[in-house]
């Protein structure tokens, strides 16, 4: 125990295990306050769909070399949202089948572009570091920080400033409409800031796992507390310790890190839940 001590005050010395905890705080954090929401309105999945594009607009930046990804994978990704939103409302095609259908083409759309343009050595290497995380976290530069800061705070900023509009929208949404608010361009705030959230996980734990940060924390909260705004701050407080704990336990047991935060975030939903019953919820 006293090794683990001194080997991890040793590796918070280094710069990148600072980045990877400033980072993994940031995004913990903004996916567990919007999963909330994803979560009630039964949108779960939504996180995974978009992860699924977002692989996709990855693999066409790779494709065209371009060198900040970011710039191809965020627009797209809050496209497809946009579509999705609007598809999962028509009548002709139902929510969870434009998920399935979005999902699954972006997912062999990417995989296709890789495998026939890619100038890399190791496709199937890129592949794997992309849908699980890898150790691109323990990578990240003062420049990669400081885009995640930002947007971070502009997901918080948005979730603060429209706490009410989106409280309403999630436990009633038509009775919101009744009252005069104007739940598409609400819906349409969620539907975007999800996507700037998975755009920002996928650094984090990868493609396939981010739908994870957005569910583990919004069920473990509601294993324990009933209110709403107690299940916010019990996911917020959750998800950054399941983070913190998840990304130091890769370090120093050289696990990959996507994998580890999730396995812990299953352990906490499994000691809330057991919590949870001894309460009585």
């Amino acid at each position: 125990m006293i090794n683990w001590f001194s080997t991890l005050t040793e590796y918070l010395h280094y710069p990148f295990v600072r980045y990877a905890l400033i980072t993994g705080v940031l995004i913990a954090l903004c996916s567990s306050l919007l999963g909330i929401t994803l979560v009630l309105k039964r949108y779960s999945f939504m996180g995974d769909g978009l992860s699924h594009v977002a692989f996709g607009a990855m693999a066409v930046a790779a494709v065209f070399s371009v060198t900040n990804e970011l710039i191809v994978v965020l627009p797209l990704t809050i496209l497809c949202a946009i579509l999705l939103l609007r598809t999962g409302q028509t009548r002709k095609i139902t929510g969870d089948a434009a998920l399935a259908m979005l999902s699954v083409g972006a997912m062999a759309v990417g995989y296709l572009l890789l495998h026939l343009f890619s100038t890399s050595s190791n496709i199937s290497g890129d592949v794997c570091s992309t849908l699980f995380g890898s150790t691109s976290i323990l990578t990240l530069s003062g420049a990669d920080v400081a885009v995640c800061l930002i947007m971070s705070l502009v997901v918080l900023g948005t979730v603060i400033l429209f706490y009410n509009k989106i409280f309403a929208i999630t436990f009633d949404e038509t009775f919101a409409q009744a009252t005069g608010v104007n739940t598409g361009l609400y819906n349409l705030i969620v539907a975007v800031v999800t996507a700037v959230i998975i755009v920002l996980a996928m650094n984090l734990v990868g493609a396939l796992l981010t739908s994870a940060l957005i569910i583990f924390p919004a069920l473990s909260a509601m294993r324990v507390f009933q209110s709403f705004r107690s299940v916010v701050v019990c996911s917020a407080v959750y998800a950054v310790i399941c983070a913190v704990i998840g990304i130091l336990v890769s370090i120093l047991a050289s696990t990959p890190v996507g994998a580890t935060i999730v396995i812990t975030d299953i352990a906490g939903y499994l000691a809330m839940s057991l919590v949870g019953r001894m309460m009585g919820r």
